[in-house]
């Protein structure tokens, strides 16, 4: 019994260090809570070649969207596309068809935003030529029939063209406005016998 005090010890000092170690192991390798999917940017569906059609309050095909590709999020409900087409039809006007390489398009569809070679073209009438607009970026609101860039924009109409920085399009009223550094050329077309 003399010796028990000298056996406790080492043993008292091997479960504090065995507690330490333990201790320590859990407060290195203490993982990140992963946050759940909704706070996540994640995909939740893809799809291929769909349709959107949006109708007025007469019945009739107020604008189409189209696309190969469309992945969609369901954290902000947000889509992204590639290659789409905006086409927005108006009556007695020519349609009027919006490409780029890329798009988002918010929860409700309200916004869409175009992005790399954006093209805005209007279809020819008997007496004017197509309509062609290029530009990086395009914000459409197709419900509002309305659109808007801040970026450099070209449009080219038969032989004229015009430059400028910033747009505003309405499509209800056909109107182009070029907002800065407006500079063009143009060509009146021949008359035709």
């Amino acid at each position: 019994m003399k010796n028990w005090p000298s056996q406790v010890i080492p043993v008292i000092l091997l479960a504090l260090l065995a507690g330490f170690s333990f201790w320590l192991q859990r407060a290195v390798d203490r993982e990140e809570p992963k946050p759940s999917a909704k706070l996540r940017h994640d995909p939740d569906a893809y799809a291929e070649n769909f349709v959107v059609r949006r109708f007025d309050n007469t019945g009739k095909v107020k604008y189409r969207l189209t696309s190969p590709y469309l992945v969609h999020y369901g954290d902000d409900d947000s889509s992204e596309l590639k290659s789409p087409t905006l086409i927005s039809f108006r009556p007695d006007s020519p349609p009027v068809t919006v490409t780029s390489d890329r798009a988002t398009v918010t929860a409700k569809g309200e916004t869409i935003f175009l992005r790399d070679n954006v093209s805005v073209t209007r279809a020819a009438l008997p007496d004017r030529a197509e309509m062609v607009a290029r530009m990086p970026d395009l914000t459409a609101n197709p419900d509002a029939g309305t659109a808007f860039t801040q970026s450099p924009v070209e449009i080219t109409q038969g032989q004229s063209w015009i430059k400028g920085v910033g747009a505003q399009l309405d499509n209800n009223a056909s109107t182009f406005v070029l907002q800065s550094q407006v500079t063009g050329l143009y060509i009146r077309p021949r008359a035709t016998p």
